[in-house]
């Protein structure tokens, strides 16, 4: 197994985006979220029409036209690739698991205090865009912006009340998703409460015991 298939499962706030670059730049495999997905497809029809079609009205795009565009997505993907942000329910990864071979499901493990102080710490400028956190990476003066001089803002995202009930209602969708993995043996737990290093040194033995082994 050269180009392992990966898929990085974890909540918000549990760093999936800094580590899947790190997969993307030590195995060079494809990084394949969602959003870009659906966002790299639009007009590319389906059973149940365009992306752009529910993308246009804010509306949510249906699981069937996610998954067909996820898959084309995998398919394209020039040997391995790292997933992130999909599959979000049980039907969906159901449905993964028809039509695409996946090496190894590590799970980002952080816990729920850790994840709302680290969602709750970003401050955002509303004037030139400029995004910081207060105990990772915090403006040079409290509350004022590095760049324009502007006074920071949390936004309506990140407070303590809205992210809770993000977590949530993650912890509701991904409870069967985690169940469906470890049942194939397919599911690893890691660490996530650590640097951003110490993660990613953790991460990597995860895949290559899963290439050592031969994945599934």
């Amino acid at each position: 197994m050269s180009n392992p298939r990966i898929l990085l499962l974890g909540p918000p706030g549990a760093g999936k985006g800094t580590q899947s670059r790190n997969v993307v730049e030590t195995y060079g495999v494809d990084h394949i979220t969602t959003g870009d997905a659906l966002r790299a497809n639009k007009d590319v029809e389906t059973d149940y029409g365009k992306p752009r079609e529910y993308m246009d009205k804010g509306e949510l795009v249906p699981d069937p036209v996610v998954n067909e565009i996820v898959v084309a997505a995998l398919e394209d993907a020039d040997g391995g690739f790292v997933l992130d942000g999909y599959p979000r329910n049980l039907s969906q990864a159901e449905f993964l698991d028809e039509h695409a071979t996946i090496d190894v499901v590590p799970l980002l493990d952080v816990g729920r205090e850790e994840l709302i102080r680290r969602l709750t710490g970003r401050r955002v400028c509303p004037e030139c865009g400029a995004t910081y956190h207060v105990a990772f990476d915090p403006p040079e003066t409290t509350d004022v912006c590095d760049e324009c001089g502007s006074a920071l803002i949390q936004r309506d995202d990140d407070t303590e009340e809205t992210v809770r009930e993000r977590l949530s209602v993650y912890e509701e969708n991904t409870a069967p998703l985690i169940e469906f993995y470890e049942e194939r043996g397919l599911l690893a737990r890691v660490d996530g409460e650590g640097t951003p290093e110490e993660v990613w040194h953790d991460l990597r033995l995860t895949i290559e015991d899963a290439l050592a082994t031969g994945g599934q």
